[in-house]
């Protein structure tokens, strides 16, 4: 079977599938019950200083946004980082890790924007055994309003003094937790860079408020009639993730630097997407907070099954082969033409590609009697929109044209040239540069 093991800035773990620091690893229960289910890691659920105490609310910390069928899309929180006390955590900590000392164990921090502060909670959490820290920079709310989190997280400049603080007074891996809350994820990712961070991790939450009671007129989650943005997570957050984690894998300034995946994770297939586009560990929330801990069990499954049918040995063997196919719109190739093609055997005769396109796209799908569906190849741009609202999967495809067939709408030969697209005179980009 594939070796699922991964070694991520020095943190060792049996699969790169790592809890993320949030309700699911605020205590010792939780995280044993984690690492009993197969589990390679957590992200301990953030800690604060020992100033004062931080309080939650005892009312809805969640909100949610659902598909069709009840399934959770999406994840609104409200809630703050932890609110046990600093040496509870620290113990449990410092106990679990002796139990599992094959598991990695990062400690989520965060305290006020002030290098003594940072001096003062390194070792303690450095006592404990841990094996690296993540730098909370990304909750865009309650903190964000105390100067902390996505406070920090939108501030290059604060990034980089922080993470240059931290490898100046611990020995552990420094990850950089970065907000997605944000124009461009470049910068943030470079001042961690500059600042001698060893990793970063991402995205964090959205800010977001998940809808409003239409009777109240509070916004949900609701506290007594009152509510407030909160961070947004799950299966709908994942082509945002997605991309962040692309934009820093090829970023001339940050290539190379280690990425820990998260948004959106639910299954193997997820969790494949990151790595393949430059994250060497994935880090899961709502997917275990929706199924329970022993989802990782398919997870684990899934990917080993897939990495032995691809012939990877090993989880490093495919990190990243999707991010060299990354690249800015200008140099995708004008010459590649395909046409959308209906697989009558498999239509059900819904009407859902013909609405589609007839109403909001190019009208290139004729209804013909007996509620037959066929494409207008002079007419279909391929666009995508018919495959993407049919719901039988495989009905319709996009079947790419051959060199030296003429394209109906164009009238225009495909050219077929696509290996040297980038110096060919139909790149708009080429032109551009003579």
């Amino acid at each position: 079977m594939a070796d699922l093991s991964t070694n991520f800035v020095g943190i060792k773990s049996p699969n790169p599938f790592w809890l993320a620091s949030a309700p699911p690893t605020d205590k010792e229960y939780n995280v044993r019950r984690a690492f009993e289910a197969g589990w390679g890691g957590v992200v301990w659920k953030t800690l604060g200083s020992e100033g004062p105490p931080i309080v939650n609310v005892n009312g809805p910390r969640y909100g949610a946004i659902w598909g069709a069928d009840r399934r959770l899309l999406g994840l609104n929180n409200i809630e703050l980082i932890t609110d046990r006390p600093l040496e509870v955590n620290l113990r449990e900590i410092k106990t679990v890790k002796r139990d599992y000392p094959d598991r990695a164990m990062v400690v989520s921090i965060m305290v006020p924007c002030e290098e003594s502060e940072w001096k003062a909670i390194l070792p303690l959490v450095e006592e404990t055994g841990a094996d690296g820290i993540e730098l909370n920079f990304g909750c865009p709310h309650g903190m964000s309003e105390r100067g902390m989190g996505a406070a920090v997280g939108q501030v290059p400049e604060y990034i980089e003094m922080v993470a240059r603080w931290c490898k100046q007074y611990t020995r552990m891996p420094v990850i950089v937790k970065l907000t997605p809350n944000i124009t461009d994820i470049r910068y943030p990712a470079r001042a961690a860079k500059r600042g001698g961070a060893d990793a970063v991790s991402l995205i964090n939450t959205i800010s977001s408020i998940t809808g409003v009671d239409l009777d109240s007129f509070s916004p949900l989650p609701s506290i007594d009639g009152k509510g407030s943005h909160g961070g947004y997570c799950g299966p709908a957050v994942k082509p945002i993730a997605l991309n962040m984690c692309a934009e820093i894998a090829r970023d001339a300034e940050t290539r190379g630097l280690p990425i820990s995946g998260i948004g959106g994770v639910t299954t193997w297939r997820d969790a494949a997407e990151f790595l393949a586009l430059g994250a060497g560990t994935v880090q899961v929330c709502t997917a275990a907070m929706t199924y329970g801990f022993r989802i990782v069990e398919e997870m684990k499954t899934g990917l080993s099954d897939w990495m032995d049918k691809k012939g990877y040995a090993h989880v490093s063997d495919f990190v990243g082969k999707a991010v060299p196919n990354v690249t800015d719109w200008q140099y995708l190739n004008l010459n590649y033409v395909a046409k959308a093609r209906i697989d009558q055997d498999a239509c059900i005769k819904c009407g859902r590609c013909f609405a589609a396109c007839e109403d909001t796209s190019h009208q290139a799908i004729w209804m013909k009697e007996g509620r037959v569906f066929e494409v207008n190849d002079a007419e279909c741009v391929a666009c995508n929109l018919c495959v993407d609202v049919c719901p039988v999967e495989d009905c319709i495809t996009m079947v790419p044209m051959q060199p030296g067939q003429t394209d109906p709408r164009t009238g225009k030969v495909v050219s077929g040239d696509y290996a040297n697209w980038t110096t060919h005179p139909n790149n708009p980009m080429a032109r551009a540069a003579e």
